[in-house]
């Protein structure tokens, strides 16, 4: 299958580009997350950053999975997570996120996430420069050197650490 040959450049926004996933605990439900979709083979993952208010990944679907799907429970499961942490402890900060729809009370992350297939070798290695270099952006400023970001795959790559326990060099 297409899905399961080529590397996904994928992009998930929060809502509104609110800086939901500055807190800690939210970083670590969508670690965990990733973490359960690499051990149950759903996927591999070749590269990740999580920022403030949104995330970059690079990731292959296993077989028999199709990204949509993927995609959907990833985004759905780590929603949910923070939402249910939203309501037992900052209820005023999921209110934020009301937004009434037919089939939602509330929304976390924007619809319609950025999907990619990186063809080449080249263009997944422009993307995971792009991944390790986010946090040290000017905008950003969250680390001085990208392996010293913590929520990224940077010093799996800059220093052969793998931190995570869930990550695949791209070119095994």
């Amino acid at each position: 299958m297409f899905e399961q040959r080529h590397i996904a450049f994928f992009t998930a926004t929060i809502l509104e580009w609110k800086h939901l996933l500055k807190p800690e605990k939210y970083k670590a439900i969508i670690l965990e997350s990733l973490k359960y979709l690499v051990e149950h083979k759903r996927v591999k993952v070749y590269g990740f950053v999580i920022m403030p208010n949104h995330l970059h990944l690079l990731w292959k679907m296993e077989e028999p999975h199709k990204r949509e799907d993927v995609q959907r429970d990833f985004m759905k499961f780590t929603a949910q997570q923070i939402k249910y942490d939203l309501i037992r402890n900052h209820p005023a900060v999921l209110e934020k996120f009301r937004v009434g729809a037919k089939d939602r009370q509330y929304q976390l992350w924007e619809r319609n996430p950025l999907s990619v297939y990186c063809f080449s070798t080249a263009v997944t290695e422009q993307k995971l420069s792009y991944i390790h270099r986010n946090p040290i952006q000017e905008k950003w400023q969250l680390a001085a050197l990208p392996e010293e970001y913590p929520y990224s795959s940077a010093r799996f790559y800059f220093e052969n650490k793998d931190d995570f326990g869930f990550l695949t060099h791209y070119m095994d």
